[in-house]
């Protein structure tokens, strides 16, 4: 994930700590239920889309923008499936940030199928049963996707009396 300009200018005085940030995850499926994945730049591997809200910026616009800039399909989204704070992740240059990923089942609506920025080295349809090797956190998101039940969250344990 390219880091937006409004992070890098939070690093010039916030340095390497940590940064609490919104993420958006999109589980976009077509007219056939595929699924969309891009294999990953960064990592080699394949996942769902996904992003950084912009400051202002709607969650569900969030998921929008990053399934255009990263695939060239446009999409509507249909629902919010999850709701996750993640672990802290730090990265090779020393920063570290914790991501809140709000993720969307999101129909596609137009655009074809193909590497839109230089995030993805490949962009694709997958069938469920054909997917290719994902971790959790995509396996996931597609499965929450799948069905039409409320979204997922960590249910907290009840207040001390």
């Amino acid at each position: 994930m390219a880091t937006p300009d409004f992070i890098r200018e939070l690093r010039v005085t916030a340095g390497r700590q940590l940064l609490f940030l919104p993420g958006v995850s999109a589980v976009v499926l077509d007219d056939e239920d595929r699924v969309l994945l891009a294999r990953r730049a960064d990592t080699g591997g394949w996942s769902i889309i996904g992003g950084i809200a912009e400051p202002g910026e709607q969650p569900a616009a969030t998921a929008v923008r990053e399934v255009y800039e990263e695939t060239a399909v446009r999409c509507v989204p249909e629902r919010v499936i999850l709701v996750q704070g993640m672990e802290p992740v730090e990265y090779p240059n020393g920063d570290r940030c914790q991501f809140m990923d709000i993720a969307f089942r999101c129909r596609a609506v137009g655009g074809e199928a193909q590497v839109n920025d230089d995030e993805s080295l490949e962009v694709g349809w997958f069938e469920r049963d054909a997917l290719p090797p994902l971790e959790e956190f995509a396996l996931m998101r597609i499965k929450q996707a799948a069905g039409d039940g409320p979204a997922w969250f960590e249910h907290p344990a009840p207040p001390a009396a």
